[in-house]
């Protein structure tokens, strides 16, 4: 059901309805009967898959094309009808009070179609994976008790001789390689099974099916290459990012496209992600914070991509994660560092530019007294008397070449006895800290024990 306005400024112009199947023939004369209507603006629901046919028919023929959740201009019950959509549509069009749904350009639509392939694939890998081993255990082969991986070189060859029927498991054992050689009395007795003649005929039908798969794989990275020749640059920088192969950055690549100019910043990036927090508030309170349904193809990759962020050495995302992690937990603290590394992405295609690292001790440098203040009265308690210095280190150190260069370091320099002093008890109830404001204490201090606070006394003056 098609709905024509008439012109702006043309108040008694008279409105167009029609209605088309969705055959080729029939959306082919859609759009020539568009282009009669002058219409130069148009929009649709995104129902399931079908839009795509009428959005490819008139894509290049209509100025401007808009695609709108269908949640977002639902109807009220009884009062909803093809025709009423249309026309509700049309108006919320011309007042302008529809936000558009991110539709790329047809390349980059291939682009997802080529990686999002890749993910399905990869995923058939892991459910064949999966029933091979099962089959391995219901027919009594214990290989990954011994082997850390059943397919890898060597099980690859043990279960290729399954399927073929040697059941010498001395003779299958001596298919290792490596340091699983050093295991074959431990993998004959692993590979002794029951196999019946129905189990190899199954696991021989598995097997070429996962090597069916892994050609499909390696056909596709081979597709992606290629069309993503051009933008080699852009996938060299996103790799810079602790975590990004290259795998994510094509990824990145095919879900937003070259052009950054679609999202106004990276908070509207992040929330396309759906990689930020709900935003749900209601009576003056705010409600749950889930995170929305989005892209599950970004937010998958990028969901990798932090969990291998967060074991890089001396790196801003691993600190960020390691920061978070005792307040919020490792999920929430890996979804914090995956919607990071979206902000730095988008940054760095916006902008056209390179990845700076800001180094594991960000935090450190950043919150410097608070961090030396910590630590001191930390060794305070403990009994060590604490002296600081001012470090004459010299120029042209790691920390200098960051893109925020530190202030002066102080070297700690903490007198230890050959035998520590015994710790003392420390009081139920939060200290107080009259030492440090400087004032009188007027809390009771038993003046028996050691003055722990006076050695941070002295380092601040």
């Amino acid at each position: 059901m098609v709905h024509v306005l008439p012109p702006q400024g043309q108040a008694d112009g008279r409105t167009l309805e029609r209605e088309f199947r969705t055959f080729p023939r029939d959306l082919r004369n859609l759009r020539g009967w568009l282009k009669n209507c002058g219409v130069n603006e148009a929009v649709m629901e995104s129902t399931g898959q079908y839009w795509r046919a009428v959005w490819n028919i008139l894509e290049g023929a209509v100025p401007k094309l808009v695609l709108v959740h269908p949640a977002h201009v639902k109807a009220l019950a009884g009062r909803k009808t093809d025709r009423i959509d249309a026309c509700r549509l049309a108006r919320y069009l011309e007042n302008g009070d529809l936000d558009g749904s991110f539709v790329p350009p047809r390349e980059v639509r291939e682009w997802r179609d080529w990686t999002r392939w890749r993910v399905h694939l990869t995923q058939e890998v892991n459910r064949v994976k999966n029933r091979m081993g099962q089959m391995c255990e219901a027919g009594n082969i214990k290989v990954s008790s011994v082997a850390s991986d059943l397919f890898g070189a060597s099980g690859r060859r043990m279960l290729q001789a399954m399927v073929e029927g040697k059941g010498d498991a001395g003779w299958m054992a001596d298919y290792a390689y490596g340091r699983l050689r050093t295991k074959r009395k431990e993998l004959a007795p692993a590979l002794d099974g029951t196999f019946t003649e129905h189990q190899r005929w199954m696991l021989g039908q598995e097997l070429q099916h996962l090597q069916c798969l892994e050609s499909q794989i390696g056909e596709a990275e081979k597709e992606i290459t290629l069309r993503m020749q051009p933008y080699a640059e852009w996938q060299r920088r996103l790799m810079t990012i602790p975590g990004v192969d290259r795998m994510v950055g094509w990824t990145i690549l095919a879900e937003w496209g070259p052009d950054m100019g679609v999202f106004p910043d990276a908070d509207h990036a992040a929330s396309w992600g759906g990689l930020c927090p709900g935003n749900r508030q209601s009576g003056g309170k705010r409600l749950s914070g889930r995170t929305r349904k989005a892209n599950p193809y970004l937010r998958r990759a990028l969901t990798e991509a932090a969990w291998a962020a967060s074991h890089t050495q001396n790196s801003y995302l691993a600190a960020l994660y390691y920061r978070l992690r005792g307040r919020l937990g490792h999920n929430q603290a890996i979804f914090a560092v995956a919607h990071q590394m979206l902000r730095v992405a988008y940054t760095m295609l916006r902008r056209g530019e390179g990845y700076g690292e800001l180094g594991g001790d960000y935090y450190d440098r950043k919150n410097k007294p608070r961090v030396v203040h910590r630590l001191v009265e930390r060794l305070s308690r403990r009994g060590y008397p604490v002296q600081l210095q001012v470090s004459t280190a010299s120029a042209g150190t790691a920390a200098e070449n960051r893109p925020e260069p530190p202030t002066t370091t102080r070297e700690t320099e903490a007198s230890l006895s050959a035998e520590p002093p015994r710790e003392v008890k420390p009081r139920r109830g939060r200290p107080c800290k009259c030492v440090q404001r400087g004032v009188q204490c007027t809390h009771g201090r038993n003046k028996s024990e050691p003055e722990k606070t006076q050695p941070i006394e002295n380092a601040r003056t």
